[in-house]
């Protein structure tokens, strides 16, 4: 019987640098117990303006004159806020110390904002609506002639809460 002979073939460029890679690694020496792996980098963040803090520290809010009166320029935690809103900032409303976007009804979100208004300490003043737009303002007033003027209208199939805090109410 006669064989056939296969010609040798030799490791190409690839070939030998895959192995040379492999040999390298499994030499290279493992890390002692105390070096352990590398801890990841964080990045440092920026903060947000006049967004929530570690509570170490309240931010600096300032305020702003509109038409209405002076306001403050964001809204104190302990104000009420229907849950599922969304912050937003439409402009359409002029300065305003806070804007959402709530996936319910003016007037679902008119009955609730009235009555954690009030749970809260603010007594309405006046509650006016719907108006020829489906809006609805809520004015409450707290201690010390604390105002905050509550704007609730549809739009775009959500509803958009306005909300102006007046300047002479604390901001806690």
């Amino acid at each position: 019987m006669h064989r056939l002979s296969r010609p040798t073939r030799r490791p190409t460029g690839l070939a030998a640098a895959a192995a040379l890679a492999v040999g390298l690694i499994a030499c290279a020496p493992s890390p002692t117990p105390t070096e352990g792996p590398s801890q990841p980098t964080v990045p440092s963040l920026t903060p947000v303006p006049n967004g929530p803090t570690d509570g170490a520290t309240p931010p600096s809010v300032s305020q702003t004159d509109t038409d209405w009166g002076r306001i403050w320029d964001a809204l104190p935690r302990s104000f009420p806020v229907y849950p599922g809103s969304i912050p937003t900032e439409t402009g359409e409303q002029g300065p305003v110390s806070a804007e959402f976007a709530v996936p319910e009804g003016p007037e679902v979100v008119a009955a609730w904002l009235q009555a954690a208004l009030e749970g809260a300490g603010y007594s309405t003043e006046a509650l006016s609506g719907p108006l020829e737009d489906g809006s609805r303002v809520i004015d409450s007033l707290g201690d010390d002639g604390c105002r905050a003027q509550t704007v609730i209208a549809p739009m775009s199939g959500t509803t958009h809460v306005a909300v102006r805090f007046g300047a002479d109410c604390p901001f806690e």
